[in-house]
C-alpha cells in the first residue's frame, strides 16, 4: 500500500530545519506484514530528542529512514500466526522490540534484549528485512523497529503493547517513549525508596516525565536543573520543591547545601557529558547517579575512581527505563487513569504530519516538552 511518511535522507543537515526541511513528506510503499508483524494505522507520535539526534547526527543511523519512535495507533491487520491481537486493538509502540529469548531477556532484563538492539541498529524489523520502500522501490530503513512518522506501519507483534481502549490516542503516544523512560528510570533503575531526595538534570519529556515519577514515587525532596527558566518555572509548577540553574558555577554547591552533602539519587536526562558530570557531582556518598541521556558517541566523561571508591557511590545507565513494557506501560498508564501521574500536562503543541520540521526546531529551541502529531 501507498502512505505518506516523514523520511530523512541527510543527518546533519544546519538549523534552522523549517529552512533546511531534513524531513521529506514523501508517498512511500509499504509491503503487508510478515511472520508474526502487524500493520498499524498510526494515531497520535510524539516528537523525542531521541529523533532529533539522528537528525543532528548525534546518534547515526542507516539512511533513508522514516523516523518516529513513541507512538499508539489501531490493529488494522494481521501477519500470519499473529493470534494474541485482534483488529481494532489499540496499541502503543515499544521503541525495543522484545525477542523473549534471547539471554537478557531470559533472565529477566529484555531492555537489553539482544536481538531488539540488532535489528534497530540495522534499521530493520525484529524478523529481518525492510517493509518500506520509496518510489524507485529502494529500501527505506525503520527507525527503532517503528517508523511512527507515517500514516501507517508495519512492526513485529513484539513491538507493540495492548492498551485500554478509552485512553486518548494523543496521550497513549506519551507512554510509548517519555513516561517509560523517564518513570521507568526512576521506578526500575533507581529503585527509589519512600523518602528519599532527588535531582533531574535535564527538562525534556524524559526528564518532566521522572519529575512526575518521583513525585507519585514519594520522593521527600525534588530538585530540577536545566539552563532553560520556562522548563524550571514548569517544573515548579508541576511539584518540583526546587529549581537551579545548572549554569551557575556554584549548581553544585547550592544542591548539596539543600541535601546535606548530595542527593540520594541523581538523574542525567539531557544528553551532554557536561550535565551528567554536575549531576554526578552533586549526588552525595554512597549515592546513585542515573543516566538516560544519549550524546555523541564519541564523548567522554572524566571519572576519580578513588571518589567511586571511597563514597561507595553508583553510576548506572538506564535504557527504556529498564522497562518490561508489557508490564509497564499499562501500569503507567493506571496511574495516569487514577490521577496519579498527570502526564497530559507535559503535551504543549499539536502538529500536522507535514509541521513536523517546524517541529523539530523548536524542539531544538528548548521551547516545547512534548509535541504530538495527530493523524
Amino acid at each position: 500500500m501507498k502512505i505518506k511518511a516523514a523520511v530523512l535522507h541527510e543527518m546533519g543537515l544546519g538549523r534552522p530545519y523549517t529552512t533546511s526541511q531534513p524531513l521529506t513528506i514523501e508517498e512511500v510503499e509499504l509491503q503487508s506484514p510478515h511472520h508474526g508483524e502487524v500493520l498499524i494505522k498510526i494515531k497520535a507520535a510524539g516528537l523525542c530528542h531521541s529523533d532529533l539526534s539522528v537528525i543532528d547526527g548525534n546518534r547515526p543511523r542507516q539512511m533513508p529512514m522514516v523516523l518516529g519512535h513513541e507512538a499508539a495507533g489501531e490493529v488494522v491487520e494481521l501477519g500470519p500466526d499473529v493470534h494474541d491481537l485482534a483488529v481494532g486493538d489499540h496499541v502503543v509502540f515499544s521503541f525495543l522490540p522484545i525477542c523473549n529469548h534471547c539471554m537478557p531477556c531470559m533472565t529477566g532484563r529484555p531492555a537489553l534484549c539482544e536481538n531488539g538492539l540488532a535489528a534497530n541498529n540495522k534499521g530493520e524489523l525484529l524478523g529481518g528485512g525492510m517493509r518500506l520502500q520509496d518510489q524507485h522501490q529502494q529500501p527505506v530503513h525503520h527507525h527503532m523497529g517503528v517508523s511512527g512518522f507515517a500514516e501507517y506501519t508495519v512492526v513485529s507483534r513484539k513491538s507493540v503493547v495492548r492498551i485500554d481502549p478509552t485512553l486518548p490516542f494523543d496521550i497513549a503516544a506519551l507512554f510509548g517513549c517519555a513516561i517509560m523512560t523517564g518513570v521507568g528510570a526512576v521506578i526500575n533503575t533507581a529503585k527509589l525508596m519512600l523518602g528519599q531526595t532527588v535531582l533531574i538534570t535535564g527538562l525534556g519529556g524524559v526528564g518532566f516525565a521522572a519529575l512526575l515519577g518521583a513525585i507519585a514515587g514519594g520522593a521527600s525532596k525534588i530538585i530540577v536543573a536545566d539552563v532553560n527558566k520556562d522548563k524550571l518555572d514548569k517544573a515548579l509548577e508541576l511539584g518540583a520543591h526546587v529549581a537551579i540553574d545548572s549554569s551557575q558555577a556554584d549548581a553544585v554547591t547550592q544542591v548539596k547545601d539543600l541535601t546535606n552533602g548530595g542527593v540520594d539519587i541523581g538523574f542525567e536526562f539531557a544528553g551532554v557529558v557536561q550535565a551528567l558530570e554536575f549531576t554526578y557531582n552533586a549526588t552525595g556518598r554512597g549515592g546513585k547517579t542515573v543516566t538516560a541521556g544519549l550524546p555523541h558517541p564519541s564523548k567522554m566523561m572524566q571519572l576519580s575512581p578513588t571518589k567511586l571508591v571511597a563514597d561507595e557511590r553508583t553510576l548506572q545507565g538506564s535504557y527504556i527505563g529498564s522497562c518490561v513494557p508489557v508490564r509497564d506501560i499499562p501500569a503507567y498508564i493506571a496511574l495516569y487513569q487514577s490521577g496519579r501521574l498527570p502526564v497530559d500536562k507535559l503535551m504543549t503543541h499539536k502538529l500536522r504530519l507535514d509541521e513536523v520540521n517546524e517541529g523539530f526546531e523548536r524542539l531544538a529551541k528548548g521551547e516545547a516538552i512534548r509535541q504530538i502529531i495527530t493523524f
